[in-house]
């Protein structure tokens, strides 16, 4: 009788487990780079207000914007818009500035809500931080 040639149930079975298991560890690095990606550019929206606020704190006699008419010159900063952080409304009510002092914020929505870094703050001309362990 001639011996058959093949793979046993068990040998399949092992090379299944093994796939999966490199499966499990490469989708987990893929989402933890995407949350990275899009971290990274939060942070340089917030950088970016940051350098507008100072901009026009320079030519202005405050941070925050005059109500009910725009003050001195230049453009009040614009709010950016992002698919997975929410800023500031840009409006004399929204954003948290003062005549010296001003406080933006980028909370995470959508699918960023899982993100292991939270909320990402900036107070001042400090450098934005995040509300989460291990991310500054």
């Amino acid at each position: 009788m001639a011996r058959q040639r093949g793979f046993t149930l068990i040998e399949l079975m092992i090379v299944v487990a093994v796939i999966a298991i490199l499966a499990v560890i490469a989708v987990s690095s893929y989402k933890e780079q995407v949350h990275k990606s899009r971290r990274a550019s939060a942070y340089n929206d917030i950088a970016q207000l940051q350098l507008q606020l100072e901009r026009w704190r320079a030519e202005n006699p405050s941070y925050a914007r005059c109500s009910p008419t725009p003050c001195g010159s230049g453009t009040y900063p614009a709010r950016p818009t992002n698919n997975y952080y929410t800023y500031p409304a840009m409006t004399v009510a929204g954003i948290s500035a003062t005549a010296t002092s001003y406080t933006l914020t980028a909370t995470p929505q959508g699918a960023q809500l899982g993100d292991r870094c939270g909320v990402l703050t900036a107070n001042g001309n400090a450098k934005p931080t995040w509300g989460g362990t291990g991310c500054n």
